[in-house]
């Protein structure tokens, strides 16, 4: 006889769940939620890296600001340059770069010219000084081959004069300092940074350097969380760890929710008697979904706490990075610029065959290597668990597999999220 196992309720380990949001709806939904960031200060250009503009740069000058050399060479007239043969020339000045030539350069003469500096009047063109044989003291020969206003930059070629250099919503990068420095920009405006409080809950959980008893464990998850935001460059508030007591947690979440503008938890969302998150959420705020058809981190509790937006994510410590990365951060991305973040996605070829079982989308830990042929190809780091933190470590990727795939041979194509990109 066939015993038929007990089941009372869906669980973690179905494959399919009716009812149960997919990923892309559940992304949907907390991107539709957001709302818009307020606020802004003024800020030194040094202090800007990685913040976002809240308004628009406009260039009051050209870049370059005049037509300069860009080879150390030799300035002169295009016109004369000969189509056959040679032309010997005249050198009447050297000009370095920061210096001025008060004269003019006529036919038969020519201007030593070193990169960066101004074209002198009547000259267009510049052959750099590999090309020139050297003929005594103030005489060069020039050869064929060169055409009329090579090696000249000319004047706004990088930056134009009343043009807009970068636009609101801009995350600054070192290259953008280096673009504000050159139009002479030595503040900017940019949006607030979002803030940020999170904190952890569970009765098991001891901070670093207290003793562990039987069933306690040190609470990693606050330190994944803090790295992953630190690098978001939002304004962190670490709240600790929170018991397992509905009190506890209800003043906790009123206390976060009036000072930041996004509440993150880990643990607590599932269905056992202690997981209060859920229940607490629904009290005191509003919930919008709780579970995903994903693995891991299927129990994820989303909503808001009035104005802060709360994220409830799971307590295994692979769930919380997997869900912070696939719901938090483009959340946190779109609501510090204002515009839509999606992740860089490529394809690659899987190294060996994968199981699976369709029904939900998993997020597999994987290093992408390319092959020897250039071929990205990628492989799994090897156990999968939730609980398995050194899957993020060994791991540069996320291999996704949607609802719908089933097993995967080895020499399919998929898609890889790098590590890398995330941030």
């Amino acid at each position: 006889m066939q015993i038929e196992p007990i089941k009372t309720a869906p669980s973690c380990a179905d494959d399919r769940e009716p009812g149960i949001l997919s990923v892309s709806e559940a992304r949907r939904r907390i991107l539709q939620a957001l709302p818009e960031l307020r606020g802004e200060e003024r800020i030194a250009l040094r202090s800007a890296l990685g913040r976002v503009l809240s308004r628009d740069i406009v260039s009051p000058l050209n870049v370059p600001g005049h037509d300069n050399s860009a080879m150390d060479g030799y300035a002169l007239a295009g016109d004369q340059l000969p189509e056959a043969g040679f032309l010997d020339l005249e050198v009447i000045a050297t000009l370095p770069a920061g210096g001025r030539f008060e004269g003019r350069c006529g036919p038969g003469q020519c201007v030593r010219i070193m990169t960066g500096a101004p074209m002198p009047a009547g000259t267009d063109t510049v052959v750099m000084q590999e090309r020139v044989l050297a003929l005594g003291e103030n005489r060069v020969r020039i050869g064929p081959g060169h055409r009329r206003g090579e090696n000249v930059r000319s004047a706004g070629e990088d930056i134009a004069a009343g043009s807009l250099v970068l636009a609101a919503g801009k995350a600054l990068i070192p290259a953008d300092l280096g673009i504000l420095a050159s139009i002479g920009v030595g503040e900017v405006s940019v949006r607030r940074r979002v803030r940020v409080a999170f904190f952890s809950t569970g009765d098991e959980l001891r901070g670093i350097g207290e003793p562990l008893s039987e069933g306690e464990v040190y609470d990693s998850n606050r330190y994944t969380l803090h790295g992953m935001l630190t690098r978001l460059g939002v304004e962190l508030m670490d709240l600790g760890v929170v018991r397992d007591d509905p009190a506890a947690l209800r003043e906790a979440f009123e206390n976060a929710a009036k000072v930041a503008d996004v509440v993150i938890t880990s643990g607590g969302v599932s269905v056992g008697e202690a997981d209060y998150t859920k229940e607490i959420l629904e009290q005191a705020g509003e919930m919008n979904f709780w579970k995903i058809a994903m693995k891991p981190g299927r129990p994820l509790a989303f909503g808001n706490l009035g104005d802060a937006l709360f994220f409830g994510l799971p307590g295994n410590p692979v769930a919380v990075m997997v869900t912070f990365y696939q719901f938090v951060l483009p959340a946190l991305k779109q609501l510090a610029s204002g515009r839509p973040w999606r992740p860089f996605v490529v394809e690659a070829v899987l190294r060996s065959p994968l199981r699976k079982r369709p029904g939900r989308y998993e997020f597999l830990r994987g290093i992408l290597r390319p092959g020897e042929d250039g071929t990205l190809e990628v492989e799994s780091v090897g156990q999968q668990g939730s609980g398995i933190l050194t899957s993020m470590s060994r791991g540069d990727c996320f291999i996704l597999l949607d609802e719908e795939q089933g097993d995967l041979e080895a020499g399919t194509r998929v898609r890889v999220q790098p590590f890398a990109a995330l941030v």
